[in-house]
């Protein structure tokens, strides 16, 4: 019986190594269906970018090894306004992966990357993080002026938002270049990771101006974010804002706000802020009453 088991063994072990080793047999595809499967994985591809975020501005994207200028010849190819900036020594190789939209500069990176704060309104950088740190530090000025900043790894595994996620967009740029390249975008703003209400960014896609101070801002966003209750008055624009909030919203608003249709109807000793959708002036008591805490949008007519 052994002596059974043990062939047995064997022949199995033969069997299976024949398997992996045969190579299967070609799988034979007409030339229409080829070419439909084409169209069909184009038309796949070009749907899913439609349902990416869109960030609207003029990009650099600086490479500065070749694995990195491969990399972001596909960036530059997904952003309709980019430019690829690299050493001059890489110049031939940065014309052939995205012809027509290099610049090529002499000295150091940071440098580069110091006239482009004032130029570009986005840059995805593909090198280290920390050494991007290093490099943009002396450069910046404001959460308000500062361009998005988004940094790629030479692999495109990963889409990090460094600098201005909200006002500047890098949290939108990077969510587009996960989508083209399919990598992870890493998102650390707490709005953004818990899919809360971004206070900066409310009405932004309508066209919604800000009434804010920056304090008022920075008071609202805490209280939102730490689960405090908060006060959301819409007198006026669309009610269509949360799907498309902040890149895309997908549960229901978030428990600590409560909506109100006139702002008589808030008590604001009851709120830690008052957010308010409006066209009108605040009556003031009301603006006396909310000093420091009140952040207001005004939408445009039709929006």
């Amino acid at each position: 019986m052994r002596e059974r088991l043990k062939a047995l063994r064997e022949a199995a072990a033969q069997v299976a190594d024949a398997a992996a080793t045969t190579a299967p047999p070609p799988i034979k595809v007409a030339p229409g269906l080829a070419g439909s499967l084409r169209a069909a994985r184009q038309l796949l591809a070009e749907e899913k970018l439609a349902r990416a975020p869109d960030f609207a501005g003029r990009v650099a994207v600086v490479a500065i090894t070749r694995h990195a200028i491969t990399l972001a010849g596909k960036v530059v190819a997904a952003l309709p306004d980019a430019r690829l900036h690299v050493p001059e020594k890489f110049l031939a190789e940065a014309e052939r992966c995205a012809p027509g939209a290099v610049v090529a500069y002499a000295g150091k990176t940071g440098d580069e990357l110091g006239r482009l704060f004032g130029t570009v309104d986005g840059i995805v950088a593909i090198f280290s993080l920390g050494a991007l740190v290093r490099l943009i530090a002396p450069h910046l000025k404001s959460k308000e002026t500062d361009p998005a900043v988004v940094v790629l790894d030479e692999e495109g595994r990963f889409a990090i938002p460094m600098l201005s996620g909200h006002l500047g967009g890098a949290n939108a740029l990077a969510g587009r270049l996960a989508v083209v390249l399919g990598a992870t975008p890493v998102l650390t703003t707490a709005s953004d990771v818990r899919e809360t209400l971004a206070v900066d960014l409310l009405g932004r896609e309508l066209g919604w101006a800000l009434d804010a101070t920056h304090e008022a801002l920075v008071h609202a966003s805490a209280a939102v974010v730490n689960d405090e209750p908060v006060a959301l008055v819409q007198e006026a624009g669309s009610p269509d804002w949360w799907t498309r909030h902040a890149n895309g919203r997908r549960g229901p608003l978030p428990a600590n706000l409560t909506r109100f249709d006139r702002l008589e109807d808030v008590d604001p000793a009851r709120y830690a802020a008052v957010l308010i959708v409006t066209q009108r002036a605040l009556p003031g008591n009301y603006a006396d009453a909310l000093a420091g805490r009140c952040v207001i949008y005004r939408p445009q007519e039709d929006a």
